[in-house]
């Protein structure tokens, strides 16, 4: 992890202090366990892994190849990426999939408590906008950065977004945004 990402961590970290969290549940990849450890070691609580949280699958196919030789080494695929996200033909896993796949997670994860759940960026937008009622072709809409700490209330048989909170990359101060957001 970087020094700036270290620092994201801690802010968030200091952030998830008050939610009084019961349990710290993470992607195995090496980032998100590093994330995770920085909250559970600011909370007091205990780190679980589940592969369920990995990175989107669609990571898998363009591993190893950096953003901006995407267009080259795969024609046509960032801008279909970008542009249509919920209807790739090239990824073994549909945007659909990962919202379910994050979603199962998530529920099976809640009923431990207050969780905080580290994953990676596509997935974490992907179950935001499944739980929230919001269409995942919005994929690309308002995306979380790095180290944000999301807060979903269970609101009747769906969840609704109270909190977006991210740490600001510019200064030392951090940002918070409230959002009521309910199926």
């Amino acid at each position: 992890m970087s020094d700036a990402g270290r620092r994201q961590a801690l802010e968030a970290g200091r952030r998830l202090e008050a939610a009084d969290l019961d349990l710290v549940v993470s992607s195995p990849l090496q980032r998100a366990v590093e994330t995770a450890t920085v909250l559970a070691e600011a909370s007091g609580v205990e780190i679980r892994l589940d592969e369920s949280l990995v990175e989107w699958r669609l990571g898998d196919r363009w591993a190893d190849t950096v953003w901006e030789e995407l267009p080259t080494q795969f024609p046509g695929e960032l801008e279909a990426y970008l542009d249509h996200p919920d209807d790739l033909e090239f990824t073994d896993e549909t945007l659909v999939d990962l919202a379910e796949r994050m979603g199962d997670a998530a529920e099976r994860w809640s009923r431990r408590g207050t969780v905080a759940i580290v994953s990676h960026q596509d997935p974490v937008q992907a179950v935001r906008l499944q739980m929230t009622g919001r269409p995942l072709t919005d994929l690309h809409r308002d995306k979380p950065g790095h180290a944000a700490v999301l807060r979903l209330d269970r609101s009747g048989p769906g969840w609704r977004e109270v909190e977006v909170w991210s740490p600001d990359e510019s200064r030392e101060s951090s940002t918070i945004r409230v959002e009521e957001t309910g199926i």
